[in-house]
């Protein structure tokens, strides 16, 4: 049996998603001619989790002017003005090291980037980011970097939770950010929720995502046979 084409799988998703959701299509493991189709199916925001992997490709389809990029994988400090220079957005800043140094460099490009605070809602040696604790003792710095347009959280799961598991984490991350927003000395409007991947957008959705990052189910080139 074919496998579906990237446009079909488009078509699919966004009919699946609220107008109020954005569709970013993450292109780690496609090429730039996937890419080429998926915009030729309407996607313009696109993500890459690794810098040096992604420059390439990014100039490979530099010719698509209306593209928004955004950056999704651990940035390391030494990495960021790259990251500064060739996207939009930045979802995975993890730690007030990070947010700090990207508000340097961006005085010194005259830059104000579109950034969200990346969040660890259950333990993970795996993943990267504050815990909820961690970045509410960080609040006050965090909200002093006057050149960061700092919009929301992203989280990732742990794998193997259930789907009751999945759904409560979504959820409390959203109260995270409303309670980061009502925050009486130091609020930050975190309007932006990017939380929800190929396997449980859905739920992230029902939680409140406002943005999902969307990969496998896009491009049936990662399908596995």
């Amino acid at each position: 049996m074919d496998k579906p084409s990237i446009a079909s799988q488009i078509s699919k998703i966004q009919a699946d998603l609220p107008a109020s959701v954005r569709l970013i299509a993450v292109t780690k493991y496609v090429s730039a001619s996937e890419i080429r189709e998926a915009y030729a199916a309407g996607i313009r925001d696109f993500a890459e989790n690794r810098v040096q992997d992604a420059l390439s490709k990014l100039d490979q389809v530099a010719d698509l002017q209306d593209v928004t990029w955004h950056f999704i994988g651990h940035l390391q400090t030494n990495k960021a003005k790259l990251v500064l220079q060739h996207f939009h957005w930045i979802h995975s800043v993890d730690s007030l090291k990070l947010a700090q140094r990207l508000n340097q460099l961006a005085a010194q490009m005259q830059l104000r980037p579109r950034l969200c605070l990346q969040v660890k809602m259950r333990p993970d040696p795996h993943k990267f980011g504050w815990s909820p604790t961690d970045l509410l003792a960080d609040l006050p710095e965090v909200a002093a970097l006057s050149r960061l347009d700092i919009c929301g959280l992203m989280t990732i799961l742990p794998l193997g939770l259930s789907h009751d598991e999945i759904l409560e984490t979504f959820q409390a991350t959203h109260r995270l950010a409303k309670g980061i927003q009502e925050h009486g000395d130091h609020p930050l409007p975190l309007t932006e929720l990017s939380m929800g991947m190929s396997g449980d957008y859905q739920l992230a959705v029902q939680a409140g995502a406002t943005v999902v990052r969307l990969g496998r189910i896009l491009f049936p080139s990662l399908w596995t046979p």
